[in-house]
């Protein structure tokens, strides 16, 4: 009896799993409708405050006024500047002492490996980090965005059990046709390091292209301003800020000001969507290789 009660609740169960997952999902998917909708509508459209899921009027002019204007596509390439040379180190510092340090041999891998899992337990705060930056003389400039979280311990981790787990034979037979440490992990650690790489490396470029915290610390002049930080001030400050960012009369801001404001949460979104599906392949397997060792 207890056995068919059982078989009986699983759908009921299922129900609701289903349910409440259909309830999430159009938590997230609903508002970036709405604001996909508002972009492509004509502003006045959204000055009354109307929901709409689907625009009554398609139009452009959003995405016309912030392709035009300077100031916003100054603040993209800075995003861009900052996401590529930032991974391009996160990645160069991450995989050479995670490699260093599963090295059996390396002298006090012991004690580092203790220094870097104290970073995990305990951080600067904020106070110590700015003077930190300040005293390194990088105020206002990206590398104050780049080098304080140029690795972290959990990448370190990660990686360092990933190449523990390759086979010894692969890199003892590199050893033996005269290859160097540089040359087998560049010509065979690496290669086999994809899904690793990829995983790590997509999460740093989130990281970076949604930098915000650390550019209004630590970034004062506006035309190193990344997008994140121009998003901000459009969709905070408000209308009268996009009136003095892009040089529009009040009529055009008040009209265009909601629809300006979604094309560019819509085109900030864009860099990390695009590049997602290249790296989708090798992100599934690497978001749980290395994290078992065998």
């Amino acid at each position: 009896m207890s056995r068919q009660l059982m078989i009986k609740r699983f759908p009921m169960f299922d129900f609701v799993i289903g349910f409440l997952m259909l309830v999430f999902s159009l938590l997230i998917i609903v508002p970036f409708l709405y604001i996909l909708a508002v972009s492509f509508s004509g502003g006045g459209e959204s000055i009354g405050g109307d929901f709409f899921l689907i625009p009554k009027e398609f139009s452009l002019e959003g995405y016309q006024y912030l392709m035009s204007t300077s100031r916003f596509i100054q603040a993209i390439g800075n995003s861009v500047y900052v996401t590529i040379v930032g991974t391009f180190v996160n990645l160069l510092f991450s995989v050479t002492l995670a490699y260093a340090l599963s090295k059996k041999f390396l002298p006090g891998r012991r004690f580092m490996m203790l220094l870097i899992f104290f970073t995990m337990l305990f951080s600067a705060g904020i106070i110590p980090n700015y003077l930190l930056v300040k005293s390194l003389g990088l105020l206002n400039s990206y590398w104050a965005l780049i080098l304080p979280g140029a690795t972290n311990a959990f990448t370190i981790m990660v990686m360092k059990t990933f190449f523990q787990g390759l086979p010894e034979s692969l890199e003892e037979a590199a050893r033996m046709d005269g290859a160097g440490e540089i040359r087998i992990l560049w010509s065979l650690v690496l290669p086999l390091s994809m899904p690793v790489m990829a995983t790590f490396g997509l999460m740093f470029m989130v990281g970076h292209w949604n930098e915000f915290f650390g550019a209004v610390i630590y970034l004062s002049k506006s035309s190193m301003w990344t997008v994140q930080v121009l998003l901000r001030q459009m969709i905070v400050v408000g209308t009268s800020n996009i009136n003095n960012e892009f040089s529009m009369n009040e009529k055009s801001a008040a009209q265009l000001g909601d629809t300006i404001k979604m094309a560019a949460i819509i085109i900030s979104m864009i860099p990390i969507v695009a590049v997602y599906p290249f790296l989708q392949k090798h992100f599934a397997q690497g978001a749980m290789i290395g994290s078992i060792k065998e």
